[in-house]
């Protein structure tokens, strides 16, 4: 769901569940300008607590540490992204969102 997303919207899915080491981002996609790293979330309810914040701290540092591993392994010249799309479903509903820019680069090491 989240890839169909992404693609209706105009963006290039390069990888699904790209894993470095045991490190993994859910999708890499690519739009004219940039190189897009995106978690996805997914949640059967979302009364205690919205898929999107679900992302903590560390998911972010871990998945800049990927995404810079990525973009030296595959020579990328490209201003990379942040992104999340969170998904609630369940039997009710069936509600998905991208938040573009969800996170800047997380922690001390940068691959780019």
């Amino acid at each position: 769901m989240a890839a169909q997303l992404l693609q209706r919207i105009g963006y290039a899915i390069l990888e699904r569940n790209w894993r470095y080491g045991n490190l993994e981002i859910d999708i890499i996609a690519r739009s004219e300008k940039e190189i897009i790293f995106v978690e996805v979330k997914t949640r059967s309810d979302d009364s205690l607590m919205r898929p999107e914040e679900a992302v903590k701290w560390q998911k972010m540092r871990y998945m800049t540490i990927a995404a810079g591993h990525y973009i030296q392994y595959k020579r990328i010249n490209l201003e990379p992204r942040f992104d999340i799309v969170a998904i609630v479903l369940n039997s009710q509903r069936c509600d998905i969102q991208h938040f573009e820019s969800a996170f800047p680069p997380v922690g001390r090491r940068r691959y780019y």
